[in-house]
């Protein structure tokens, strides 16, 4: 279904259909705003645990409820990558986390909010996991037991440093 947005956000005025840098794009005639479609920034962080299992949380909200991912959210307007990655985990786990280095950043399409920027971070955490605030369980798991997980971009962040632990 699309939800365009009928009207400027800035000054109210109604959006026309113009064709900006090769694009078919809404603007505003009255204040020249140009309704850009953006991926959506998110983070997500890896944890992995001493004996080689992985922090998986469970999903409690949409999309993919009940389905197993890693600690992961969308970036606050005040927070940089970083700390939002820290928070999420903190959320999601209960887990206070250092962060270590960044393994890579991933697009991940999505029905409802089209295209995901996803950062991942690789993050020290000690401590037994407990779920949070939007998720129904949270625990580590052992890199050859994983559970399907449905985000492709998730089992990308997973397949990366794995291949990197071996090397």
């Amino acid at each position: 279904m699309n939800r365009e947005s009928k009207y400027c956000p800035k000054c109210g005025h109604s959006l026309t259909a113009s064709n900006i840098e090769n694009r078919k794009r809404l603007t505003c005639p009255e204040c020249d705003w140009i309704d850009y479609k953006n991926p959506i920034p998110c983070v997500a962080a890896l944890v992995r645990s001493q004996d080689n299992k992985i922090l998986l949380v469970k999903r409690g909200v949409r999309p993919s409820k009940g389905s197993w991912c890693l600690p992961t959210g969308f970036i606050e307007i005040e927070e940089n990558p970083e700390t939002a990655c820290l928070r999420e985990l903190r959320e999601e786990t209960g887990l206070e986390g250092k962060m270590l280095e960044l393994i890579g950043v991933y697009a991940q399409r999505t029905k409802i909010y089209r295209n995901i920027l996803v950062i991942a971070y690789k993050v020290e955490a000690e401590g037994e996991p407990q779920a949070g605030s939007d998720t129904r369980e949270a625990k580590f798991i052992p890199i050859k037991n994983l559970p399907h997980i449905p985000f492709t971009s998730h089992r990308q962040i997973i397949e990366d440093v794995v291949r990197k632990f071996k090397k």
